[in-house]
């Protein structure tokens, strides 16, 4: 299977965000919420419009996310393109179990051989141990 990552995919990957987050409140997760969810909230300083994108598994949206390339909220002595930060990585039910966020982060690699970027790092709670199962 391959992933195609989208750039400057900002109003589909809010709606993926937003799918995601309906089903996972639905579960009993801890999860953004709604209005957090929003060009307003998700489109500042450090991230433009650009930084979300989505990824197409044969022309569907399987996931979407965010890329940023500094994150001074988190990490604030590290450079532009130090590290990639992904946050809100988001998989649609349909492709769950097909092993997406595995080849989000292999397109996500490419993009930082580009940069020269070294790290890759991934935004989840320490408690969210379902998410870092999956990211690890």
């Amino acid at each position: 299977m391959e992933l195609n990552i989208v750039w400057n995919q900002p109003d589909e990957a809010i709606k993926v965000m937003k799918e995601v987050a309906s089903w996972r409140r639905q579960k009993g997760y801890r999860v953004w919420l709604d209005e957090w969810l929003s060009r307003e909230e998700l489109i500042t300083e450090e991230v433009n419009k650009e930084n979300l994108c989505i990824g197409l598994v044969e022309n569907n949206v399987a996931c979407a996310t965010i890329l940023q390339w500094v994150d001074n909220n988190w990490w604030p002595n590290a450079k532009m393109y130090d590290a990639c930060y992904i946050h809100k990585l988001c998989v649609r039910r349909e492709f769950a179990g097909r092993g997406i966020p595995a080849l989000l982060i292999e397109a996500i690699k490419l993009e930082c051989r580009k940069r020269n970027t070294r790290y890759i790092r991934l935004d989840t709670g320490w408690d969210e141990e379902v998410v870092k199962r999956i990211y690890l």
